[in-house]
């Protein structure tokens, strides 16, 4: 498909800059001075991406022009992706952006590496509207939780600390560990990623270190293991409360001496990672049981960041459903429709153990089954009862066998279905159903 890029900024310097910027990563560069042009541009060449300034008479700085043509451009084409620019680093302008629809946002002055991956990757979204993974976006919210969580990603972010990320399944940690290579001095590198509780213990040396031809059966070609390709970026360690006691005195051992052996050599390799870590489990409590090396614990945890529970930011679930009704309106190509309010009562009111997750599949499955141009709580397959959250079970792991459990019951033993509706890998799954005994 054709990359169209229209750039949209009334200084003719930036638009001067950015169109040299992209002139070889775009097959047509489009700009414009004026913002009423852009309707009769959007008709005319039909771009993927809008790079959009938020501010252009010089008296008026608070993005509300912006704000303006953002809404425009996606009434044109909704599946446009609008990446907002402005020299005004307003966390709140930036959410109500997010809200309204845009894809990134970029502060001025720019980076040019970081606005050329910025761009690439909003060309990717589009490519890939159809699959619902692709580059998922960190989902913020507005509410004063979340805030300090931002506040705290940012702060840490450009520095090399490694960081220990916590909280219930479905809270977006996998993407929080995303935003933060995204904003880090390493973003131009790689983003490994590799599911501690889908590693099989067998293979654990294997996929983080590599082997030689020849080290095992099947080992038939020279391998490098995710050290090595996350060389100069970011190796992401989700799930790593599910690691084997037996098998932290390896991972200690590389982190503290930056270097890794190969299975089957004996040639140390330098490594220049930065290691970012999430679990859903009780790590401390862990170490005092002997389930968790006390010393990695120290390693991994520089800087803790612990993204809460959808019920403790009840204040973000109207943002949030209302983005993925135009996330998934996208998708199935026609009209976002709207919530109703006692649909949003409803949803408001209950305790969402799956949390974020759980509310973008009950808003995906209303709107596949909807034909309404409002969606109202009739249309919502919500089984689970209104309970308030002082109700539900206060420990992690408490809440995860509930869900598990429920889950299973649900799709009659379906692991599948169960891994699926989860958001884990079956032999994620597998391993809880040991540890949890069900």
């Amino acid at each position: 498909m054709k990359k169209t890029l229209l750039i949209v900024d009334d200084n003719k310097d930036v638009l001067s800059a950015v169109r040299m910027l992209m002139r070889t990563k775009a097959d047509e560069v489009v700009t414009a001075s004026d913002p009423s042009s852009i309707p009769s541009l959007m008709r005319k060449h039909n771009p993927q991406v809008v790079l959009l300034d938020m501010n252009f008479r010089s008296t008026i700085n608070n993005g509300n022009e912006g704000l303006f043509w953002l809404r425009e451009i996606k009434r044109i084409s909704p599946a446009t992706s609008v990446v907002l620019f402005t020299a005004y680093a307003d966390v709140a302008l930036a959410v109500e952006g997010m809200k309204i629809g845009a894809t990134d946002f970029i502060v001025k002055p720019f980076d040019n590496t970081h606005l050329s991956d910025t761009l690439m990757n909003a060309f990717g979204k589009k490519k890939d509207s159809k699959n619902k993974s692709s580059n998922p976006q960190m989902i913020w919210g507005d509410s004063a939780e979340m805030q300090r969580v931002r506040m705290l990603a940012e702060r840490v972010a450009p520095t090399d600390a490694n960081i220990l990320i916590t909280g219930e399944n479905g809270t977006g940690k996998d993407l929080l560990a995303r935003e933060i290579h995204r904003l880090s001095m390493r973003n131009s590198g790689p983003m490994e990623i590799v599911d501690m509780g889908a590693v099989i213990e067998t293979l654990f040396e294997s996929e983080l270190y590599g082997h030689a031809k020849g080290a095992f059966t099947d080992a038939k070609a020279d391998r490098a293991g995710k050290f090595e390709t996350a060389h100069g970026g970011t190796l992401f360690l989700d799930e790593i409360g599910n690691l084997p006691y037996h098998l932290q005195a390896k991972l200690l051992t590389s982190l503290q001496q930056r270097k890794i052996i190969r299975v089957g050599t004996n040639t140390p390799r330098d490594i220049d990672i930065r290691l970012i870590c999430a679990t859903n489990r009780n790590l401390p409590r862990m170490v005092a049981e002997g389930e968790f090396r006390q010393d990695l614990f120290y390693r991994i945890n520089t800087v803790t960041i612990e993204l809460p529970p959808l019920r403790d930011r009840k204040d973000d679930i109207p943002q949030l459903a209302e983005m993925f009704v135009r996330k998934y309106a996208g998708i199935y190509s026609r009209p976002a429709p709207k919530i109703s309010e006692d649909a949003m009562r409803r949803l408001c009111s209950l305790p969402w153990p799956g949390n974020i997750r759980q509310l973008e599949h009950t808003i995906e499955k209303a709107l596949i089954l909807s034909d309404s141009d409002t969606l109202s709580a009739r249309d919502f397959d919500l089984h689970q009862p209104q309970a308030a959250c002082e109700e539900q079970p206060t420990t992690l792991e408490a809440m995860e066998r509930n869900a598990i459990a429920a889950a299973i019951k649900q799709h009659g033993g379906n692991m599948s279905e169960v891994a699926r509706q989860l958001g884990i890998t079956r032999q994620t799954l597998y391993n809880k159903l040991r540890k949890y005994g069900i």
